[in-house]
């Protein structure tokens, strides 16, 4: 696909069009608004979404620029409860949710299998010392709440899936001061002095400062039968509505993982980029997956996890193999082209060892890449350098 002339960036293989006549999966309940703005249907893990109201690109910029809103409400919350639900968290979850003290502070975090594979990454919210919240994945949902009510029994943990729920994202520099306009007067203040990773409750909202794209701004998880009159608040406010193909650019840009592209139940937090989020303090907490975690660590064979720029012309896309010469290969596990750059970005994984640039095989044509710094973008800015030339 030639970039200059492209409006919709094509979306990686893991997003299939739902060209047909009857839809079959579930429906947000958004789904009405979606279909009254024209949006562009598809099937996400067996939810009905929406890829773009018109221009996926326009939709892209407008997050960076002003204010986005996404239904996200295919995501799963999960409330858990119990006297030992902390205990039962430290042992689930590679962070610590030890950390996690005040009403509403959130950690994210992985959920390993005990050969240190990820289920699922997540958001875990503090509540009370009996409560905290999940919000899990829509295509492991299934898996997931099978994994949790299984591990929990020992702890005596009581596992709630809120399907009562629904959940938007309103992202982008401006986003938070325009969704205050939707908000009751008495919540304004606290809600916009929120920290970052740090939500509230707010009436029938639950707010948190929390994003999947890179920029400012809020989740916000409410009634179902209480989110069509909130998105249609949002938009009267001047907030754009942004399908799925806007939110994989840009989380793409941001270098936040994608669970089923970036890491799954056979990869490492270690070689996804992820070690960050293991909590290895204090030594004497044996959370699931450790034993595995430290013996890859300690063997100093793990495969990088990088940021590629593409500096020919030509789109990277997933699942293309990297050759790294002198050390092996290597495979994208997100790329695309990036609406901010102007140039083709992907995330790879990579043979161990010292080197900056590897050569990526596209159409039976090696072409050339260069191993950046992540995130590529932050809060609207490139952080990357874009004009530097592969040495011939």
């Amino acid at each position: 696909m030639d970039r200059g002339a492209a409006d919709q960036v094509r979306l990686p293989p893991f997003i299939f069009a739902a060209e047909r006549h009857e839809l079959m999966g579930s429906s947000t309940p958004l789904f009405d608004k979606h279909i009254e703005a024209g949006a562009r249907i598809v099937d996400f893990g067996g939810w009905n979404m929406p890829l773009h109201y018109g221009s996926q690109k326009q939709e892209h910029h407008a997050v960076r620029q002003n204010a986005g809103v996404f239904d996200v409400s295919h995501m799963t919350i999960v409330d858990l409860s119990g006297g030992r639900v902390r205990e039962f968290l430290r042992y689930l979850l590679a962070n610590d949710v030890a950390k996690l003290t005040e009403y509403g502070k959130a950690l994210y975090t992985c959920m390993l299998n005990a050969e240190a594979g990820v289920i699922d990454d997540l958001l875990v919210y503090y509540i009370s010392a009996t409560q905290f919240r999940l919000i899990v994945n829509a295509a492991t949902r299934d898996k997931d709440l099978a994994w949790i009510r299984d591990q929990g029994q020992a702890f005596g943990v009581t596992v709630d899936e809120r399907a009562d729920l629904a959940m938007v994202a309103v992202q982008g520099p401006n986003a938070r001061d325009l969704a205050a306009r939707c908000i009751a007067a008495q919540h304004r203040d606290s809600a916009l002095a929120l920290r970052p990773f740090h939500g509230m409750q707010a009436g029938d909202l639950f707010i948190a400062r929390t994003g999947y794209t890179g920029e400012d701004g809020w989740e916000i998880c409410l009634p179902g039968v209480a989110a069509p009159a909130l998105w249609d608040n949002l938009l009267a406010a001047g907030v754009v509505p942004c399908g799925l193909g806007a939110r994989d650019t840009l989380r793409l840009e941001a270098a936040m993982n994608l669970y089923g592209s970036d890491m799954d139940d056979v990869i490492s937090p270690l070689e996804a980029g992820l070690e960050w989020t293991i909590a290895w303090e204090p030594d004497e907490r044996d959370f699931i997956g450790r034993a595995a975690l430290q013996a890859l660590r300690d063997s100093g064979s793990r495969r990088r996890f990088v940021g590629l720029l593409l500096e020919d012309r030509g789109v990277l896309r997933n699942h293309q193999k990297v050759i790294v010469d002198g050390f092996g290969e290597g495979e994208i596990t997100s790329g695309g082209y990036s609406p901010t750059i102007g140039k083709s970005i992907a995330l790879a994984r990579l043979p161990a060892g010292d080197y900056d640039h590897a050569q990526v095989v596209v159409r039976d044509k090696l072409l050339n890449v260069r191993i950046v710094s992540t995130p590529f973008v932050r809060n609207g800015q490139i952080r990357i350098d874009v004009e530097e030339k592969h040495d011939e």
